[in-house]
């Protein structure tokens, strides 16, 4: 049986940064793969026409089978109830019943990502939501790197996914994102995606891999 794939960015690039290489390899294998952009830029903001064009032609190269929107202005989902979010999020999940779904890290350093996770974690009761098997958190430069270094807080891998074949597709699209990466030292260059996936690939013997937490599996 093929995969009903959902990935939940919080802000356009959480996708490819925290599992592109694991959405394009879940496409190589039949599945179908859906986005959800949960932020927005402000339409005043002088890089929101670039920005559009940006997730379309992003959303072209992973060749996604939905991409939805909440419209949430970034940096002020905070502004926003939890009954709020978790209406506007369990809309998309009813309507894309995906079997995976991926999340932020519950500890993020961006106060968006917190909210995200903590209202589509909410959307994800068997009871409510008996479609969703399998919940993963993501791993995305920049934000999970900074959370604060104690074991309560610390993302602790336990799955890993070889994306050896995938990740210069996944930095081909990345850089289509021309105000988020940057140059080395910067955790969102090239090279820092590169060494990471290269750590993760070495702790689960591959060359290049992303690794996620396994929240629930459902068999």
């Amino acid at each position: 049986m093929k995969n009903k794939v959902l990935v939940v960015a919080v802000h356009p690039d959480d996708e490819t940064l925290g599992c592109g290489g694991t959405l394009l390899k879940h496409k190589a294998n039949g599945d179908k793969i859906h986005w959800l952009i949960c932020t927005t830029l402000n339409k005043k903001h002088s890089y929101y026409r670039n920005r559009d064009k940006e997730i379309s032609k992003v959303s072209k190269l992973f060749s996604f089978d939905s991409v939805h929107s909440l419209l949430l202005e970034t940096a002020k989902v905070d502004q926003h109830s939890m009954v709020e979010l978790v209406e506007k999020m369990s809309k998309v999940i009813n309507k894309v019943k995906p079997n995976i779904i991926y999340l932020p890290f519950k500890e993020d350093i961006h106060t968006d990502h917190k909210k995200i996770f903590q209202a589509s974690y909410s959307c994800t009761k068997s009871f409510r939501f008996p479609f969703i098997k399998k919940i993963y958190m993501m791993e995305i430069l920049s934000e999970t790197e900074f959370a604060p270094s104690i074991k309560k807080n610390s993302f602790t891998p336990n799955t890993f996914v070889d994306i050896s074949k995938y990740l210069n597709k996944k930095i081909k699209i990345m850089k289509i994102y021309k105000s988020e990466i940057n140059k080395h030292p910067s955790p969102r260059s090239e090279k820092s995606i590169r060494a990471l996936a290269t750590f993760r690939g070495s702790t689960s013997g591959c060359k290049f891999a992303e690794s996620f937490m396994l929240l629930k599996e459902i068999t």
